[in-house]
């Protein structure tokens, strides 16, 4: 299953891409087409700092209350992979990455993934089996 999907990342992708550059090139011209990915490219980087940066100043103050921001890591990462769609020249690739940019996908993403991760603060996520309590004790008869 992964090599498949590595193929297709590696070989269809930029194939549709490719074709999709050269139709909206017959649209619009050579010139505007590339312009416009390169448009999109630097307005991506900027979007992508910006939500970087503020997502920096929440795993600061999660650290600052001795809280574990695991799911703001898993944030960071789609971010991540939201910038190398920007950054990558076409504009199928620009869409996924503007919808990446999106807070609320991101965490529909997350919650997809990991269906068991808590995400409100503080919350646990559900235990199977017997509650166990450790502890010292003495008997005094």
């Amino acid at each position: 299953m992964p090599i498949l999907f590595l193929l297709l990342f590696f070989i269809a992708l930029p194939l549709i891409e490719l074709y999709v550059l050269i139709q909206v090139g017959t649209e619009i011209g050579a010139l505007s087409t590339i312009l416009l990915s390169i448009l999109t490219a630097i307005l991506g980087t900027a979007l992508v700092r910006h939500q970087g940066l503020s997502l920096l100043m929440r795993v600061h103050r999660q650290l600052d209350r001795g809280e574990t921001p695991a799911l703001e890591v898993l944030d960071g990462a789609l971010l991540l992979v939201a910038g190398l769609f920007l950054l990558l020249p076409g504009f199928l690739t620009d869409t996924v990455g503007f919808l990446l940019l999106l807070p609320p996908l991101r965490q529909w993403l997350i919650r997809r993934t990991l269906p068991l991760a808590p995400l409100t603060p503080g919350a646990e996520p559900p235990r199977e089996g017997p509650r166990v309590i450790e502890g010292e004790y003495r008997r005094e008869d």
